[in-house]
């Protein structure tokens, strides 16, 4: 009779290999089995700690800054495992986490703390980050065992989204620009906020701006010219928490000054760590949301 144990070990072996009730995540880099309900999760991307929060998921390690207000308690009893660009391997490691998810800022260190335990890449931008917004926000449901709380969560969320569009149905174009101290860049559709314009149908002031990541450097002449109906303004000073000029104080001027937006007082200052730091994390997006429906609705 043939001995069957070395095979019956064999397949032992490669069970045990496998992931333990695997759920398929839909990352940036692709769809990756990861097995179910990690217990300890380490966490280098703000929009994903946001999301996260939002379903009663506390992250074990978080970066030593969050940036968002709202999300600064999650750092008590959390480990702290290095910055949103630089990971702590030590830290790290002693953590021992089950899953690290990286993602923007974070991205580019995948690799690195795939070394320490599996890594996904749940990225979120551009035209699409509604929708990326939505189905990070499914993944994590399935994932942590939370489906029906992330369909209710999805629910408000779409319904903030309905909000927003009615709002700015019919209320004329707009020019997103992006202020850094005296500097002033814009950004419009296929840009990383670009979604504002896709997701809420709302006419750009200029069609082709430089689909740059940091957006394309303009002057006050360019902004005057373009004249839009409303200025949505991100202050990156203060969504970094730096010392440099206000926003408010940068575009207080004589040429911004002549342009429709600013004549009607529809100058949008949008949440800034919300939309610059955390943009795709369900409760940003909501504050997003909520700002720019406020402003818009508000108009005559």
């Amino acid at each position: 009779m043939k001995d069957f144990r070395p095979l019956a070990a064999l397949a032992a072996a490669l069970l045990f290999a496998l992931p333990a009730g695997a759920v398929d995540v839909v990352t940036a880099r692709g769809t990756v089995a990861v097995e179910a309900m990690p217990k300890t999760v380490a966490v280098y991307d703000v929009a994903a700690i946001d999301t996260l929060s939002r379903l009663g998921i506390r992250p074990a390690g978080v970066p030593d800054k969050l940036y968002v207000p709202e999300l600064e308690p999650l750092k008590e009893g959390a480990t702290e495992i290095g910055t949103l660009f630089e990971p702590d391997l030590e830290a790290l490691s002693a953590l021992a986490p089950d899953l690290v998810i990286v993602g923007a800022r974070s991205a580019a260190r995948a690799e690195t703390v795939a070394q320490v335990a599996q890594t996904i890449d749940m990225t979120i931008d551009g035209d699409d980050l509604f929708a990326q917004a939505r189905q990070r926000l499914a993944s994590y449901g399935a994932l942590f065992g939370k489906q029906a709380e992330a369909d209710a969560i999805a629910a408000d969320l779409d319904a903030k989204l309905a909000a927003a569009k009615a709002a700015v149905a019919g209320k004329g174009n707009a020019l997103i620009v992006m202020t850094n101290g005296p500097k002033v860049s814009t950004y419009g559709p296929g840009s990383r906020f670009g979604w504002v314009h896709a997701a809420l149908g709302l006419a750009p002031a200029i069609a082709d701006i430089e689909t740059a990541t940091h957006g394309e450097a303009v002057s006050f002449e360019f902004i005057r010219q373009a004249n839009p109906d409303w200025l949505l303004v991100l202050d990156r000073a203060a969504a970094v928490g730096s010392n440099e000029q206000a926003a408010k104080v940068t575009l207080d001027n004589e040429l911004v000054a002549e342009t429709t937006a600013w004549k009607k007082g529809q100058v949008v200052y949008l949440p800034a760590p919300d939309f610059y730091i955390s943009a795709g994390g369900v409760q940003s997006l909501e504050r997003v949301l909520s700002a720019i429906t406020e402003a818009f609705a508000a108009a005559k």
